[in-house]
């Protein structure tokens, strides 16, 4: 299989571009995974993202696009030039409120609905050492232990993630088997455990993971030695929270 690379990003000085390696994982047939990495974690944004040209272009092109219309049908129907709209949508030109009305009324959306983006605060949650939320969880039994670390709701990206931290005591009876919507990551902090995701078996100690597609039966199918302390994160879709 031949291992594609993404290039350099526009403007990029190809000599400083280094090629992230992939992650890698082992499969249920014992054979290396690699994935190759759509996103760098360690990217810094153009600073042009927190202008508010661009902040509007983005905009305009996400509810054309959710429209399913092309720049020509937007043109047509604003009766504003192809090279302007282009402009716009680029964040290369202010447009003014004339035009702005023109857009809000071909896509169906207030004018305030350009500037959101641009306005919009980033949440973050800080949770101090033994003060997250605990929570009842559906299938939990006496000595499991659900500490919800942080929650943001309605957000930019459209994910929901809720992470927590889970402990089994001596007293823990085994999971019963869960099955949900989206995916999930696991990470052992103390103890050990076999689990089950779909018809295989995973032996985890301290500093094992496993990541996983939620919507297969998945729980603890052994618990080896306890106490007993990992990390979960859940995440899905926006659309399904609640």
């Amino acid at each position: 299989m031949t291992k594609k690379t993404s290039g350099p990003k526009p403007g990029a000085d190809p000599v400083a571009v280094k090629t992230r390696p992939s992650p890698k994982g082992i499969g249920p047939n014992g054979r290396t995974i690699r994935t190759p990495l759509t996103q760098d974690p360690h990217a810094i944004r153009d600073t042009r993202e927190k202008v508010l040209e661009v902040a509007i272009g983005r905009e305009v092109r996400a509810f054309r696009k959710k429209l399913g219309i092309t720049v020509a049908d937007l043109a047509a129907a604003t009766d504003i030039s192809l090279g302007m709209l282009s402009k716009i949508e680029n964040g290369i030109t202010s447009p003014s409120l004339t035009t702005l009305q023109a857009l809000s009324r071909a896509l169906g959306v207030p004018v305030t609905a350009f500037f959101r983006r641009f306005e919009e605060e980033r949440s973050a949650v800080f949770v101090k050492a033994g003060e997250g939320l605990d929570v009842e969880r559906r299938g939990t039994r006496a000595g499991h232990q659900y500490n919800l670390l942080g929650h943001i709701g309605s957000n930019t990206s459209g994910v929901i993630v809720e992470p927590y931290l889970i402990t089994l005591t001596e007293d823990s009876d085994v999971f019963p088997t869960f099955q949900h919507e989206g995916m999930e990551f696991l990470y052992m902090l103390e103890g050990e455990v076999v689990y089950r995701h779909g018809s295989n078996l995973y032996p985890m100690k301290p500093g094992d993971s496993l990541f996983f597609d939620a919507d297969a039966p998945h729980g603890p199918e052994e618990l080896t030695k306890l106490p007993m302390r990992y990390l979960s994160i859940i995440c899905y879709p926006q659309k399904s929270a609640g």
